[in-house]
Parts: C-alpha cells; sequence; structure tokens
C-alpha cells in the first residue's frame, strides 16, 4: 500500500493547527488505498502548539512530533520533517489554514505523469503587506536571475514529491538550508497546479522583511556563485570607470591648464573605487563566514524531543 507524509513546519500555530490536521485526515478519506502519517514540527513556538502537538500525537497514532529547541525557521523545520517522514509521497503544506490541501489528489494525479515534484500556483492570494509583496518579488527574481528557475514554473510550500526527490533533499547537510535551491539544483521535473489560497484562520504571517532578507542572502549564498562573479565585473566596471575619469581630467587639464579640478573630483574617485573594494570584500567575507561556520558543523536544528506513537512500528 503506497503511504504518503504531511510534513508541517509550526509556528505559534495553536489556534490553526487541528483545524488543519482536520482537513488533512478528511482529505485523505476521498481516496481509498493509501496510508498516511502527518509530520509536525514546532520550530519553538512561544505559544501552546508545543502542548497541542503532543495531545494530537496521543490522539491519532499517524501523527509524529518534534520540537526545536529553539526558532531554527521554516526550510529547517521542512528538512526535519523529511527526515522523519517514511512515506513514498511527502507532501508540504502551510500550518495556519491558508493550503487547499483538499486539492491534493490533483497534486498526485499530476505527480504521476512522471514530475519530481509539483507545487501549488495560486491564482490569487489574500492581500498581503508591501514588505511581503516585495519579498515575494525579490526572492522571484532571485529564483530566476541566480538559480535558473524557469519562467513558468512557481516555488511554492505548498507541494508534492516523490520519496527519491525528498531522499536528495535530506543529503544536504549544511547549515542553511534553502528549499528552492535545493529542488532547482536537483531536478528539472517540476509542475504546476493552480489552486486557490484559503483565508488564514487566525493570526499573522510569522515572515517579516528581516527573516526574508535571511532567506534571501541564504538562498543565494549557498547555491550560486554568480554574486562572486556579479561582484567582481563591478569591481572591474567601477575600475574601468575610475581609469576613464583620470583620462578624462587629464585632457581637460591639457586642454586648459588653468581648471581646477581638485578635491571633488578626487574624493569621487575614491568613493567609486573603494565603495566597489567593500562590496566585494563584503560578499567573499559572507561566502568565507558561511564555509567557516560549515566546516564547523554549524547544526540545521536541534531536536528538543519527539513524540511518536507507534514505537512498534519503528522497531
Amino acid at each position: 500500500m503506497p503511504s504518503i507524509s504531511f510534513v508541517i513546519p509550526c509556528y505559534c500555530s495553536e489556534k490553526n493547527l487541528r483545524f488543519v490536521v482536520d482537513e488533512i485526515r478528511t482529505a485523505v478519506c476521498q481516496r481509498s488505498g493509501f496510508s498516511y502519517e502527518i509530520v509536525l514540527v514546532n520550530d519553538n513556538s512561544a505559544d501552546g502548539t508545543k502542548e497541542l502537538i503532543s495531545e494530537l500525537s496521543e490522539e491519532y497514532p499517524n501523527i509524529v512530533g518534534i520540537n526545536f529547541m529553539k526558532n531554527f525557521g521554516q526550510h529547517a523545520a521542512l528538512m526535519a520533517g523529511f527526515r522523519a517522514s517514511r512515506g513514498d509521497f511527502v507532501v508540504t503544506c502551510d500550518d495556519d489554514g491558508q493550503t487547499p490541501i483538499n486539492r491534493m489528489w490533483e497534486f498526485y494525479d499530476k505527480l504521476e505523469e512522471g514530475y519530481e515534484i509539483v507545487c501549488a500556483k495560486y491564482k490569487s492570494r489574500p492581500q498581503k503587506s508591501i514588505s511581503r509583496r516585495i519579498g515575494t518579488g525579490v526572492n522571484e527574481y532571485m529564483l530566476k536571475s541566480l538559480m535558473g528557475k524557469p519562467d513558468d514554473i512557481y516555488m511554492s510550500s505548498f507541494f508534492i514529491a516523490t520519496r527519491s526527490m525528498i531522499d536528495e533533499i535530506i543529503r544536504y547537510n549544511g547549515p542553511y538550508p534553502y528549499l528552492a535551491g535545493l529542488i532547482l539544483r536537483s531536478t528539472a521535473k517540476i509542475a504546476n497546479v493552480e489552486v486557490e489560497q484559503c483565508e488564514r484562520k487566525s493570526g499573522s504571517s510569522g515572515y517579516r522583511i528581516s527573516k526574508l532578507f535571511k532567506l534571501w542572502i541564504n538562498g543565494f549564498t549557498a547555491f550560486s556563485v554568480k554574486p562572486l562573479r556579479i561582484s567582481f565585473i563591478l569591481g572591474l566596471l567601477s575600475s574601468a570607470a575610475g581609469l576613464v575619469y583620470l583620462i578624462v581630467l587629464g585632457i581637460i587639464k591639457l586642454v586648459d591648464p588653468s581648471k581646477v579640478l581638485g578635491l571633488y573630483c578626487l574624493t569621487a574617485i575614491i568613493l567609486l573605487l573603494f565603495g566597489a573594494v567593500l562590496f566585494s570584500l563584503g560578499l567573499i567575507g559572507e561566502y568565507v563566514g558561511r564555509i567557516y561556520l560549515t566546516i564547523n558543523n554549524t547544526p540545521q536544528y536541534v531536536i528538543s524531543n519527539t513524540s511518536r506513537k507507534r514505537v512498534k512500528d519503528e522497531e
């Protein structure tokens, strides 16, 4: 019997999580012949999410609870959930009730056409804040320009993937997982299913502009060397501009020796050249810092405890 694992990163989702679990249970019953499990990863929530996950894992034998010792972020939570999952297929969804999980079988049918992963493509989404809209736009541009994402493919947090795809993703042991980068570097067999996003049941998004910025940094420093090449090109262009500028100033001085081209020109040149140098050094420093942390085995996450009722199955 084929099995499906639902992996849900949870952060302050005490009010929504039971509703999400009930939706999954209802959706799975739409088609017979499948077993399933739900892996709930608590990213050190500040509310009663940990206690609720413990209750759910006691109530349902196919629910697994994982609790982090501190907040590691959504992508680390997904990696932990993937490693704990045992299904032939893995579905990810949000903890806020916005994911139309009742459409999951359309994703599964699309996967059966030979794709490795099928993501939701939202036709319209509830109004987001300006910072979220900017963040989404920057993330989309980064995926296209730095990671080679096709224009017609949309990456989202609601998807279904094959076991082989998940096994390839969890081979990554670096401290800065970025799921879209891991997917795009592993396969080109990606498809979309258009869906409507549901309204959030309660609360607000945990993603702030600071978290989005960290996500961008993770993405373009962990999975692309293009920023290094861009910094090199910028430094080269700045140096060339400075050289041309000096030549122009020399010609002006030869044509009109009385011209005073003094301090302002010198300041502009220094700012231009040293700005490029500092930009390049800062970017290189980011890479070197991440190499240092990777060498020191900085963990993706640290699990406090796990609740799994099916102890006999594991033995």
